[in-house]
């Protein structure tokens, strides 16, 4: 099926409260649909790994009774959700792409989970994800290309969307967990600033955030706004600023190019129709910056050029405990992929962890240097295209990537920096992305220049 952004109609939910306050559609019906589009399309994309269907058709009963009432709960009462398979479920178990934790029922919600269940989201399912969210892949494939990856780790989260089987997934991201799988998948994604979102259970790696995959930016910003009004935050942290609902697009005055250290690797295509979009900007008016320009952006690129290993090394040397506890207890069981981050982290002092964390710390700071210059940054959401399934082209040495290369977005997560990718661009009938990256707790602001990206800018195919 390829991929056309200039007509692709993806499932929305916040043009459907209206109807069902009008009694033109209810919860319960919309809820119908989605599971016929499962039925039609889950043999073949294998997004999810548990469906809890009764629970969610009592929850869209529920839901159906509060508008009938006048009386629904949020924005997203009733909106059908699938819950990356990382985070805890009351009513499901949480399996983590691992047969090691088959059956594996916590008994309790994750606080944003249970955050959108008071705002009367319908909690559909488990989207698969990789194993324990690293690189070892799970069954789901690409919406668009049965032969290609979704990406990982949020891979079930991301083909759900893509799909049309749910407006909403939640995912996580570390490295490129979030907006890798999105760009593949045709998907809106917010991987918002560090700590916005409370992680509950999930507060093991100092750059793991929770997310949204959305087929809308409005859809996106109601569901991040809502879990963060009732979950607040991760501990410590002040959580999401702004308002409940989506506001009005900002155009942007002046962008930055972010190049990284995955420039050179860029798709061919990718790159052209990642300048063809930038070209457009400028004839409307954006100034676009490029390293080029500055010393300060010059500074920045240097910066964030070892991005990648960075994230790598700090999130080795933070799992080495939980991954040597799970080896203990089930010797060989686990992929060569992760054992591969475990003999890193086995390597590594505390000296050198800490020596990491400095260089992520120079790294902030050269981002915010450049707070006062643009609006955001602008770049590839990935280096182009999703790559064949099995294809492990970019793996670091002893740690096979079969999920694409998350090159594009290790700097945003060691940045700590909320990002929101849009389905702008299509190379050879598949979906590419374009990512804007703004300063910490600037979330709201990012996804006003979004919007404007989405109202104004034309969409770029190219063969």
């Amino acid at each position: 099926m390829a991929y056309d952004p200039r007509d692709h109609q993806s499932l929305t939910f916040f043009d459907a409260p209206p109807r069902f306050a009008a009694g033109a559609d209810t919860p319960r019906d919309y809820l119908e649909r989605c599971l016929a589009v499962i039925q039609s399309r889950e043999p073949a994309v294998k997004a999810w790994v548990t469906l809890n269907v009764e629970g969610a058709r009592s929850a869209a009963d529920a839901s159906t009774r509060r508008y009938s009432e006048g009386k629904p709960l949020s924005r997203i009462d009733g909106m059908p959700i699938g819950i990356k398979d990382l985070i805890y479920t009351k009513d499901m178990p949480t399996e983590m792409g691992s047969p090691l934790y088959k059956g594996n029922h916590t008994n309790q919600d994750s606080a944003s989970i249970r955050a959108l269940r008071e705002a009367g989201a319908v909690v559909l399912g488990k989207t698969v994800t990789t194993e324990l969210g690293m690189s070892h892949p799970g069954p789901t494939t690409n919406p668009f290309d049965s032969s290609r990856t979704p990406g990982g780790s949020s891979s079930g989260s991301a083909a759900a969307v893509g799909a049309g089987m749910v407006p909403v997934c939640i995912g996580t991201q570390v490295v490129g967990s979030i907006i890798r799988p999105a760009s593949f998948c045709a998907n809106y994604a917010l991987k918002p600033t560090y700590g916005a979102i409370n992680r509950g259970e999930r507060q093991g790696f100092s750059q793991s955030q929770f997310g949204v995959h959305a087929g809308s930016l409005e859809d996106l910003w109601s569901v991040a706004a809502e879990m963060a009004a009732r979950a607040g935050g991760d501990p410590g942290s002040p959580g999401l600023y702004g308002p409940s609902q989506l506001e009005p697009a900002c155009q942007p005055s002046r962008l930055i190019v972010m190049e990284g250290e995955g420039w050179p690797l860029v798709d061919d295509r990718a790159r052209k129709a990642f300048e063809t979009f930038t070209d457009q900007l400028e004839e409307m008016g954006v100034r676009i910056l490029r390293r080029r320009d500055s010393p300060l952006i010059e500074a920045f690129e240097r910066a964030i050029s070892q991005a990648s290993a960075l994230s790598r090394d700090i999130s080795a040397f933070e799992m080495r405990w939980s991954l040597e506890n799970l080896v203990e207890r089930h010797p060989g069981e686990i992929s060569e992929s992760l054992m591969g981050r475990l003999e890193l982290a086995r390597k590594m002092t505390l000296d050198e962890y800490r020596s990491f964390l400095t260089a992520r710390e120079s790294m902030q700071r050269s981002h915010m240097a450049l707070g006062g210059m643009a609006d955001a940054l602008i770049s590839l959401s990935s280096l182009g295209p999703a790559p064949l399934m099995g294809d492990i082209a970019g793996s670091d040495p002893g740690i096979p990537h079969a999920t694409g290369n998350p090159i594009m977005n290790t700097p945003s997560s060691a940045l700590w920096a909320p990002t929101i990718t849009l389905p702008m661009l299509a190379v050879a009938g598949m979906p590419v992305g374009v990512q804007l990256i703004g300063q910490q707790h600037q979330d709201a602001r990012v996804a006003r220049l979004a919007r404007w990206l989405r109202d104004q800018a034309r969409p770029v195919l190219v063969s």
